[in-house]
């Protein structure tokens, strides 16, 4: 018999993700030059310097921001699930986070927690809400990872911060990993409610022993949180296909596209749990030149 967050997952069938951050107020530009296709990835990109990039949290005060609004519109369409992004590769926390206060609430004049917001107005309209979190990468730090795969493709100039930070020999992810990213996990999953679903994104650097210990977490603090496959290292609970990949059929064997479900250790999901992210054009961040 399945269990009541497996037989959810079944059955959800459409939710809404959110990717919103600092790099949302650049729209896809930075001094005349053009982002990639995914905006989001604009200051690794433009290579935008720390000192610069964190000058945009003293313009974000989105005024208009209405939590309430936009579940509003999830289940107008539809949707049953919202998944939002907490930290991009950025490094930039959508929450007050006690671990950085390189944070939405310390850093902006909006000084209003979005996570805390979001999750608040799913809980009032029944929506089962879900963070997107980056476990790997994070370019505001001198140990952020990715600084390993700089050979694979990315979208932007390369999956470090190599601008800021380009020494790859002094670079120590464990470092990173046990002072931020581990601490802000175990936040998110334990102050912001019931959590039905822990994106985790891009593992390019983590360890087996890390992977374990982010998914031993997340399930000790949300037992009934499903984990998606880009944690890594084959530790998950639903598989997340390529990016906008809508297969015709699951290749139980395979994992549809090679992409970070191949990097990250894929193996078909123990639940028999798929799920495709799909942007509404091309952009996940928003892009003002992307019309399609």
């Amino acid at each position: 018999m399945m269990t009541d967050n497996v037989s959810w997952f079944k059955q959800a069938k459409y939710g809404m993700m959110i990717h919103w951050g600092l790099y949302s107020l650049l729209g896809g530009a930075y001094r005349g030059e053009a982002s990639t296709a995914y905006a989001e990835w604009i200051q690794s990109k433009c290579q935008i310097p720390i000192a610069n990039y964190g000058r945009l949290a003293t313009a974000f005060n989105p005024l208009c921001f209405d939590a309430d609004r936009i579940v509003a519109l999830a289940k107008d369409c539809g949707m049953s699930y919202l998944v939002v992004t907490a930290k991009h590769h950025d490094g930039f926390a959508m929450y007050d986070s006690a671990v950085s206060d390189y944070n939405v609430v310390a850093q902006t004049p909006f000084h209003r927690d979005v996570i805390g917001e979001l999750a608040a107005a799913c809980r009032r309209a029944g929506l089962r809400f879900g963070l997107y979190y980056s476990q790997d990468l994070d370019w505001h730090e001198p140990n952020g990872g990715g600084y390993l795969s700089n050979d694979l493709e990315n979208s932007g100039t390369t999956w470090d911060n190599s601008w800021d930070f380009p020494d790859t020999r002094r670079k120590d992810f464990a470092q990173c990993f046990s002072t931020k990213i581990l601490p802000q996990v175990r936040e998110l999953m334990q102050n912001y409610g019931d959590i039905a679903t822990a994106w985790f994104d891009v593992p390019m650097t983590l360890t087996k022993a890390q992977s374990q210990e982010l998914y031993d977490t997340v399930k000790a603090l949300q037992p009934d949180c499903l984990i998606n496959s880009r944690l890594g290292n084959g530790q998950y609970d639903y598989v997340v296909l390529g990016d906008n990949e809508i297969p015709t059929a699951i290749d139980q064997g395979a994992g549809g596209a090679v992409d970070y479900n191949d990097i990250g250790g894929f193996k078909p999901s123990p639940l028999g749990l798929y799920e495709s992210a799909g942007t509404m054009n091309d952009s996940w961040g928003f892009s003002y030149q992307d019309h399609n």
